[in-house]
């Protein structure tokens, strides 16, 4: 294993790996909650439905930043490349998913005098640019990020299972592109099941890898 991989890494890394999974699954049950409080499946979901769904999200990036950070530094230096481009897709996620949800959730709320306007910036109804963006963050950039992970885990049957689980949710989430080929965001709800449903079943499995995992470097000082 990487000298890289400190006690420090490593605490990081089950922190985040079992809190993304959490905070996913919790994700999954207030939209549910949501869904299930419309009376018109038309509608989208209200508050309290709504700002909560976006605050969990806004504790979800950050967390999957530290996630990939220290897959970085538990990689092996034969993989160091891969770990490291899966970091700054991880990135540009968290980047992109702050701004979109942030924004809604303190922008979309204030009165503009063109209803359309509003709709076509903040609104979650295609095509708008909110949606569009939070399309690159979760059906683009998340799928690169899942994908040049996964080859980071080989060998034992828990590090292969987490591989596959890995490669699935990117591919699904890569599947969710075709709501925009077809103009039909229906189609994206297979790219949800990669990144909601497939991904905290995997970062659960990183964050026992983890947790049997010994820091190689406990005093957290890199060797010369």
């Amino acid at each position: 294993m990487n000298a890289d991989f400190s006690a420090t890494s490593r605490t990081v890394g089950i922190f985040s790996a079992f809190g993304v999974s959490v905070l996913t699954l919790a994700y999954v049950g207030a939209l549910a909650a949501g869904l299930l409080s419309l009376k018109d499946k038309s509608e989208q979901v209200s508050d309290p439905w709504f700002s909560l769904l976006e605050i969990l999200i806004m504790f979800i990036a950050p967390l999957f930043v530290a996630l990939f950070a220290a897959l970085h530094d538990w990689a092996p230096p034969t993989s160091k490349t891969l770990s490291r481009i899966a970091l700054g897709f991880a990135l540009l996620l968290a980047g992109v998913t702050s701004c979109v949800h942030f924004t809604i959730l303190t922008l979309s709320r204030a009165t503009v005098a063109d209803a359309d306007v509003s709709d076509l910036l903040f609104s979650f109804t295609w095509p708008s640019a909110a949606y569009a963006l939070d399309i690159l963050a979760w059906d683009v950039f998340f799928p690169l990020a899942a994908l040049f992970a996964a080859p980071l885990f080989f060998g034992s049957p828990l590090r292969t299972t987490i591989r596959f689980t890995l490669m699935a949710s990117g591919l699904l989430a890569l599947a969710g592109l075709s709501g925009v080929v077809l103009n039909d965001m229906q189609w994206r709800n297979i790219g949800i099941i990669g990144y909601a449903g497939v991904f905290p079943v995997a970062t659960a499995l990183i964050g026992v890898i983890f947790l049997q995992t010994r820091p190689t470097n406990p005093a957290g000082a890199k060797k010369d």
